[in-house]
């Protein structure tokens, strides 16, 4: 199958052309390299997030026990100073999530998608595009360049 690589047809990207050198290439590949991790980041800052969040419920279920146990003391002081409590100065765990990705997450996504687009005509992963073409044997089933071929 012979068709013309479109904007969207990531396994034939840019590099399959030839039209990126060497190096735009590679460079493109360390931004995407840095923003999976920044993804990889933001995926484990939620799971934060979450256990916190079980976290504090499952202390304010703690002080619950200790008050119907007859421990009115330790019960008050855990639902006072622990229950409800920030983890940051000001912040609960979804304030740092949405912090993250205001001043961090989306940032670097753009980056990356502006460089994609001046580069590679928004072409995504176009280091691993190369790789693949570099590495595959062509005709070989299962070492096709994309779907279809």
């Amino acid at each position: 199958m012979t068709s013309s690589p479109d904007a969207t047809d990531d396994a034939r990207g840019p590099d399959r052309r030839g039209d990126l050198d060497d190096a735009t290439l590679e460079a493109l590949g360390k931004l995407s390299e840095g923003l999976e991790f920044v993804e990889r980041a933001r995926g484990h800052l939620y799971a934060f997030h979450q256990l916190q969040g079980t976290a504090d419920l499952t202390i304010g279920q703690a002080a619950d026990a200790f008050r119907e146990a007859g421990h009115e003391a330790i019960a008050d002081a855990i639902s006072t100073e622990l229950v409800g409590r920030n983890l940051l100065e000001g912040r609960w765990s979804f304030q740092i999530v949405e912090e993250y990705d205001d001043t961090y997450w989306s940032v670097v996504r753009d980056h990356e998608r502006r460089a994609r687009e001046q580069l590679a005509e928004g072409r995504r992963h176009v280091f691993e595009a190369s790789m693949k073409e570099n590495r595959r044997t062509p005709g070989q089933r299962h070492h096709e360049a994309r779907p279809g071929d």
